[in-house]
């Protein structure tokens, strides 16, 4: 295995992450040919196939399973010492890797955009996960240095600095029969369908907690994996939903949604910044966790209460 370089092992990763030669080639920016001589070469190498191909299908042999938990953890230890470098040079250079409920994507990019004005020689990379889950497992895998998300994971240690709140509400299309101008108790909830995240996303939790609470079985009308696909059907009238608050700032603005008044809520949880804990965090991540911690709860207080008013 004398022969096998860094570059074969960044390729070999991207393929069994992505298990395509196409994706593969697009996040290393470089062609499906490049990516294909890199893996012929890194299991010419190793004397084994890695990769089972059949047409488009791409799978991890047994011995790939097996290379990848190595490739990973080499992965890993050459970014530690890059930050590492980094840290000891007092640079604020380079990129950062930083991952976010889907969620966390209607306010975090316009900070961001203010972190970099104050940092330019930081390159701050965004990878929006469409559930916790996904974002768990890029935690968990050293692909991002920062996560932003609510609940922290239990799965694996972690370090988690709560740095604003994060209230949920019910929501209804403007008109409707709940929106009277006095308080709606929760069990009023029950005789309307609800159009609900997809299990295991933190809205559907708190969702799920509040209902458990007052014992009500909620009508789940729809499903659906996205906020915004959410928010146009409980603005068509097809039901009602619970959303986080930091989701539907221009919708409510504009009265294209309501936010029902109802008893024991908003739900308030918290955003959480979350890193592992045995990882020496670079200096442009501890840049960025500081500006998170110190500027994001303002702008979102003034926003909720703008709201909740």
């Amino acid at each position: 295995m004398k022969k096998i370089t860094l570059k074969q092992l960044k390729t070999f990763n991207e393929v069994a992450k992505n298990l395509s030669f196409v994706r593969a080639a697009e996040a290393l920016h470089v062609t499906p040919p490049a990516v294909t001589m890199q893996i012929k070469e890194l299991e010419a190498g190793t004397g084994m196939p890695l990769l089972d191909r059949r047409g488009r299908k791409v799978a991890l042999t047994t011995a790939g399973e097996y290379m990848l938990v190595y490739v990973r953890k080499i992965l890993a230890n050459l970014k530690d010492a890059e930050d590492m470098m980094a840290r000891l040079k007092g640079m604020e250079v380079g990129a950062l890797n930083v991952g976010l409920v889907s969620t966390a994507k209607y306010f975090l990019p316009r900070l961001l955009a203010r972190f970099r004005e104050e940092h330019p020689g930081i390159e701050v990379r965004l990878k929006v996960c469409a559930s916790r889950e996904q974002l768990v497992t890029l935690l968990r895998d050293k692909e991002i240095e920062l996560a932003v998300m609510g609940r922290p994971p239990k799965e694996f240690e972690t370090r988690a600095e709560a740095f604003a709140a994060h209230p949920h509400v019910f929501v209804a299309p403007p008109g409707h029969e709940l929106l009277r101008g006095e308080p709606v108790d929760a069990s009023e909830l029950e005789a309307y369908p609800f159009i609900v995240r997809e299990p295991g996303s933190g809205t559907r939790k708190h969702m799920r907690d509040f209902f458990q609470t007052h014992h009500i079985a909620p009508r789940i009308a729809m499903e659906m994996h996205s906020n915004e696909s959410i928010k146009q059907a409980v603005m068509a009238g097809m039901g009602l939903s619970f959303l986080s608050l930091h989701t539907i700032g221009l919708e409510a603005q504009n009265d294209l949604i309501r936010i029902l008044p109802v008893e024991g809520t908003p739900i308030v949880r918290t955003w959480n910044l979350v890193h592992l804990p045995g990882k020496v965090l670079p200096p442009s991540a501890e840049a960025l966790r500081y500006f998170i911690l110190e500027n994001v709860e303002p702008e979102l207080a003034e926003h909720d209460s703008a709201l909740l008013a």
